[in-house]
């Protein structure tokens, strides 16, 4: 195995290239001739979203926000926290959340919620993942890039304790890791 601690790769860097590519296309063609601001959800989704926002063929402006209802379990706590805030007003723009994975959903109905008060023209979710095995809320993604089963994955940004974020890959992480 080419990285220490991870049990296999789920997707490759290709297939990562390639579906990302077709998502951002898919949005092109959905906001021809509308102005677009994309959320970054900071820090899982900035490969992604790196990725995704460079292949939008729009007039596109982006923000990102920090948010954590983790800490450094393989859970989420279902207490989100907003550690930074957008920049940019949403009110009457197109906005598309820009996010990791959807896991649980309560991180994403919670900013959808509150992005929602703040009066866009529309909310939609940009997602690399989606593991709906684990949701506990009813929220779905608009622009999903693979659905993946109940596993614990890290890399292409996704973290376990700040770690494997840099590998290119989506991956799953070896059990005795997060359960020791």
């Amino acid at each position: 195995m080419r990285y220490k601690n991870v049990a296999k790769v789920l997707i490759s860097e290709e297939e990562i290239i390639k579906r990302t590519n077709v998502l951002a296309k898919q949005i092109t063609e959905d906001y021809k001739g509308e102005k677009l601001l994309l959320v970054c959800i900071l820090r899982g989704a900035s490969l992604f979203f790196a990725d995704l926002v460079r292949k939008i063929d729009l007039d596109v402006n982006f923000d990102f926000m920090a948010v954590s209802s983790y800490g450094a379990g393989t859970s989420s706590s279902g207490e989100v926290r907003i550690i930074k805030d957008i920049c940019e007003p949403v009110e009457g723009k197109n906005v598309i959340l820009v996010e990791d994975i959807i896991d649980s959903g309560n991180t994403l109905q919670y900013l959808v919620r509150l992005l929602k008060q703040r009066n866009p023209k529309s909310i939609k979710i940009a997602a690399l993942l989606d593991k709906p095995e684990r949701r506990e809320v009813s929220i779905q993604g608009d622009y999903i890039g693979f659905t993946i089963p109940n596993e614990f994955v890290v890399g292409y940004g996704l973290d376990y304790n700040e770690k494997y974020r840099n590998i290119p890959e989506v991956c799953v992480l070896k059990s005795e890791i997060y359960e020791s």
